[in-house]
């Protein structure tokens, strides 16, 4: 009895003491191991992840890793010969480099593995470019990517787009998704890159997050193991929801600005990243992919992902290779008596009679079978990066009957290249009844993007269906907005509390308030919002705001959330956006210099982006500096005679600085060029009714009424214009278009006077 119960004791200390020991490393932080310490447990999926473009994302420049020609292969484009040649085991390239000067450049790293594989090259400041000729791992070629994704156009060496430039530099724009555990490193003040990984491709903890404490867990005996802890592993991926399975794979997998490094573990996506809208020009009207598309905003939009599929459906988590071939894939879920029939999809299949399809002069085949394969007609896809075909993940139903109307393609005229879209559709109205008739979000969204306001209604409808997705319904959200109807606005405010965060982030963006107190109001609360996303957009609307106007606890929410916007912009510094964001940032707390130097910096890092230079030449304009922000923008008509608001900018400055005759002219040019815009027209009138060219006044007068009538300032001024010309008709009947269009005027008991008492 004794002996029982001394090994009792025994075994109960020593169960304390490995309890001690979990709790311990369970509370430490998890550092990154290596995926090779995963292999004695993992040994299969391992093995299944090995060889895998995730494997495969990125490597030291080898033998084993290089697929590329580098046997003295020359590659000539836009009139220069590229040479790719290897020296004592080392790769490089005889190209054009910095300023467009002919130079030898080592290979450091392969980047991709398949269609296609890219070479990185070191630069000074820890920089890493990516060549833009490229290996075309199916046809054994080179190629330049000008040519499939710029349209041929070659890009001059001062352009942001440049190989040697921010366009296509690793360090900001491709290395947080090629690797694992990717600290970018970058000072803002210097420029420098020190940027480093744990491993060089996407390797386990790439997902999983770092492994040290679940190799610890997996340490202990059996019996001491605790599973409440997810095993050690800092990410959770089983007994999720697919919503959060999707997300996980989002950072990588949806096109995107990130806020910074990517640290585990990701409780909430939109604290790490933020998402682009499937609109134009990225995306058709109708969602479909028309720009590089990372599958998040495609798929998010799906039935598939409403109802519950995610990636693992299809898809091997670590081969990342289909899990059935075929139409079988689909047939997981979809009854294959139903759909999987000539009665559904009106093809022939691959083991029947029945001759191909010759195209295009013979350029292209399509065989016999193809029109029978699901993903041919639900998943069309587009080339990318010249040799990449990637599927649409929006699953969607044909639409040729929306193609002539939205311009948007459809899967059916994609293998059809002879036929209309007319064609296509008169089949799919036949073989599926009331197909033409279903409602679609595209039809809205066209219009909204062309500034129709026959968008309206149909904007109404998105966002207040519960059928709507979230970016879908973030779309319409964000082109109500831009309208003035009363309704528009109130249903963006009532967007500032829906469940979705990226449909708060548009109407935060979206909000006309009526005055400083309604914009305090409407913002302050979402400052706390549980989203990083949602706050860093709410500070930098509110960062215009006198900070007397706040009380103490909305100081301390707004602080919070401004540290935040800064150090995600900091992040991004070595992007132009961010650097603008900085810009407008500081010039709305009123510290100019900060602004001035981020405007400056932005406009270093790409002089095309315009917005930079218009908001600097504003500043200028605040800082009592008209010459400088004169200089500016006639350098930008100049050099950028295609980019229309400096025209409308400079007409104003100059206009403000007196220089009524010179205003005019850009204000002519600007309206010329921007004919839907009233403000201009309306500008332009006050300048040429000032200079006496009534007749030119009362043109431009009347574009303001004919784009915008219920405007009142518009209307006002049409009423002065004409009793000041004695023609008391048409100055009354702008009174009545007033009353019209604002009933509920507060002066409009003495419009109503001035109209009953004119002659």
């Amino acid at each position: 009895m004794r002996e029982q119960l001394r090994n009792f004791l025994l075994l109960f200390l020593f169960s304390a003491f490995l309890g001690s020991c979990v709790s311990e490393f369970s509370q430490q932080q998890a550092t990154f191991a290596g995926s090779h310490t995963c292999i004695e447990c993992h040994e299969n999926e391992y093995r299944l992840w090995k060889g895998s473009d995730h494997d495969n994302a990125m490597d030291t420049a080898i033998a084993s890793t290089v697929l590329g020609d580098f046997d003295n292969a020359e590659f000539e484009w836009n009139g220069f010969v590229n040479r790719f040649y290897t020296r004592e085991g080392k790769y490089f390239v005889h190209t054009q480099g910095t300023g467009g000067k002919a130079g030898d450049f080592q290979i450091a790293y392969t980047f991709g593995v398949r269609p296609l594989q890219q070479y990185l090259i070191p630069f000074e400041k820890g920089r890493l470019q990516c060549l833009q000729i490229a290996w075309d791992t199916e046809r054994k070629r080179w190629y330049h990517l000008a040519d499939s994704v710029y349209g041929g156009e070659a890009f001059q060496p001062d352009d942001w787009l440049y190989w040697t430039n921010n366009g296509q530099n690793w360090n900001g724009m491709c290395a947080e998704c090629h690797s694992t555990n990717l600290q970018k490193n970058f000072d803002p003040q210097t420029h420098v890159y020190q940027t480093t990984w744990s491993e060089i491709d996407v390797g386990c903890e790439a997902c999983h997050g770092p492994g040290s404490a679940h190799n610890q867990w997996a340490t202990l005996p059996e019996k001491m193991r605790l599973s409440a802890n997810n095993l050690g592993l800092v990410v959770q991926t089983s007994n999720i929801s697919s919503r959060q399975f999707v997300d996980q794979c989002a950072y990588c997998h949806a096109r995107r600005s990130s806020f910074g490094d990517f640290v585990h573990p990701r409780d909430n996506v939109y604290d790490i990243l933020s998402p682009q809208l499937p609109i134009e020009p990225y995306y058709y009207p109708d969602g479909q992919i028309l720009e590089e598309d990372y599958v998040y905003a495609s798929f998010t939009q799906s039935k598939m992902h409403q109802n519950k599929v995610r990636c693992s459906n299809c898809h091997d988590v670590h081969s990342l290779k289909l899990k059935k071939q075929g139409n079988d894939l689909c047939m997981q879920c979809h009854k294959a008596v139903k759909y999987n029939t000539y009665d559904h999809h009106f093809h022939k299949d691959f083991n029947e009679q029945g001759a191909p399809l010759i195209l295009e002069g013979g350029n292209k085949t399509v065989e016999v079978g193809e029109g029978a394969q699901c993903v041919n007609c639900h998943m069309p896809g587009a080339y990318f990066m010249g040799v990449d075909y990637r599927r649409d993940h929006s699953m969607r139903i044909p639409r040729p009957d929306l193609s002539d109307e939205l311009g948007t393609p459809n899967a059916c005229n994609q293998c059809h290249t002879d036929k209309s879209n007319r064609w296509a559709a008169s089949f799919t109205g036949k073989w599926y009844e009331g197909a033409h008739h279903r409602p679609h979000f595209g039809k809205a969204m066209f219009l909204a993007e062309r500034e129709d306001t026959a968008a309206v209604s149909g904007l109404f409808e998105i966002v207040e269906s519960k059928l709507s997705t979230p970016l879908i319904k973030a779309a319409a959200t964000s082109y109500l907005s831009l309208l003035p109807q009363g309704r528009a606005q109130e249903t963006t405010r009532e967007m500032l509390k829906d469940p979705e965060a990226v449909v708060r982030r548009e109407a935060v963006r979206g909000l006309r308030p009526k005055d400083l107190a309604d914009l305090i109001q409407s913002l302050v609360p979402l400052l706390n919002d549980p989203t990083k996303m949602v706050r860093i957009e709410t500070v930098a609307q509110l960062s215009a705001v006198p900070l007397n106007e706040f009380d103490t606890m909305q100081k301390r929410a707004f602080h919070a959330a401004l540290s935040e916007y800064i150090e995600t912009m900091e992040y991004s510094a070595d992007f132009t956006a961010s650097r603008h964001n900085l810009g407008n940032l500081y010039t709305n707390l009123g510290q100019f210099e900060k602004a001035e130097a981020n405007y400056l910096e932005a406009i270093r890092i790409d002089e095309q982006f315009f917005p930079a230079i218009i908001n600097l030449a504003m500043l200028y304009n605040r800082m009592n500096q008209n010459g400088k922000a004169e200089i500016l923008l006639k350098h930008l008509v100049e050099k950028h005679p295609a980019f229309d608001e400096a025209y409308y900018s400079l007409g104003l400055l100059l206009g403000e600085m007196q220089k009524y005759d010179e205003a005019i002219v850009f204000l002519e040019q600007a309206a010329e060029r921007m004919p839907a815009r009233p403000r201009i027209f309306f500008n332009l009138y006050q300048l040429q009714l000032y200079k006496d060219q009534v007749d030119k006044a009362e043109t431009s007068l009347q574009q303001c009424l004919e784009l915008e009538p219920g405007n009142l300032d518009y209307c006002y001024a049409a009423i002065e214009f004409y009793l000041k010309l004695e023609q008391t008709d048409k100055a009354k009947e702008y009174a009545r278009q007033a009353l019209c269009y604002h009933p509920g005027l507060a002066d409009k008991a003495e419009l109503e006077q001035f109209i009953q008492s004119m002659p």
